[in-house]
């Protein structure tokens, strides 16, 4: 899979904790975000993923997964992943 590649790639760059990757999410400025490797088997996530293959495909202007959304969507979802 194209997207666990690019996510061993830039973590492999960068100081993440183990079974977490970074992505960038915001519209007109991007903000690093380091959540959980989990997160990726969630259908909510998912879609995210699918929106920022159909924008970026899988070349991402920042080395790492660029979610195109705005950061209050991003938290908002993450903090209903989390629980």
């Amino acid at each position: 899979m194209a997207i666990l590649r690019m996510i061993k790639k830039s973590s492999a760059t960068r100081d993440i904790p183990k079974g977490h990757f970074a992505v960038y999410v915001g519209e007109m400025q991007k903000k690093r975000f380091v959540i959980p490797i989990s997160f990726l088997s969630e259908p909510l996530f998912q879609d995210l993923l699918s929106q920022s293959e159909e924008e970026f495909g899988f070349d991402h202007p920042m080395g790492g997964v660029t979610i195109p959304c705005s950061e209050d969507l991003f938290i908002d979802l993450t903090s209903r992943l989390r629980k």
